[in-house]
């Protein structure tokens, strides 16, 4: 999946769409360079034997803010730039190891205008392994209602996730 060329507005989203599939292989570099940007020393993220002796798992595994950054990465590749992010919400319920390919996937549940004039797209996005749900999210995301609208202009009042 590549970044939109022309920004997405709210007019060309329905609900019932699904958004383009991204694909990662996962590396031990994937899983620890995320534990070291979002500063998680612990050793279940970049230390394979305290990982499989003392945490019961078969490898290091992604961390919370890893997952957390890929979802925003995968909905702003599909928004493009002034797409913004408004609620993002998502439940682990397997770890992510090297080895495993993330696929993840979307469908727009809801499309609205808020009373402020903020185009919002509600979002079930999934995060799968080899087919297996490993995280679910539901996002809502704020994309302009007209070429001249940015949502990043939103301040105050005027922006209510």
């Amino acid at each position: 999946m590549t970044t939109t060329a022309t920004p997405l507005t709210l007019d060309q989203v329905k609900v019932g769409d699904t958004l383009p599939e991204l694909s990662h292989d996962v590396t031990a570099t994937t899983v620890i360079l995320g534990a070291l940007a979002s500063r998680d020393w612990r050793p279940m993220h970049h230390d394979y034997k305290f990982a499989v002796e003392r945490q019961g798992v078969q490898d290091i595994f992604l961390n919370t803010p890893n997952q957390g950054a890929w979802f925003e990465r995968y909905l702003t590749d599909w928004t493009g730039p002034t797409g913004r992010i408004g609620r993002v919400v998502f439940r682990m319920t397997s770890p992510v190891f090297p080895g495993d390919t993330m696929v993840y996937n979307a469908t727009v549940t809801g499309v609205e205008t808020d009373e402020h004039g903020c185009g919002w797209v509600k979002l079930d996005v999934s995060l799968t392994v080899d087919g297996k749900p490993k995280t679910t999210c539901e996002a809502r995301v704020a994309v302009p209602t007209a070429a001249d609208d940015n949502p990043w202009d939103r301040r105050g009042e005027r922006w209510a996730p």
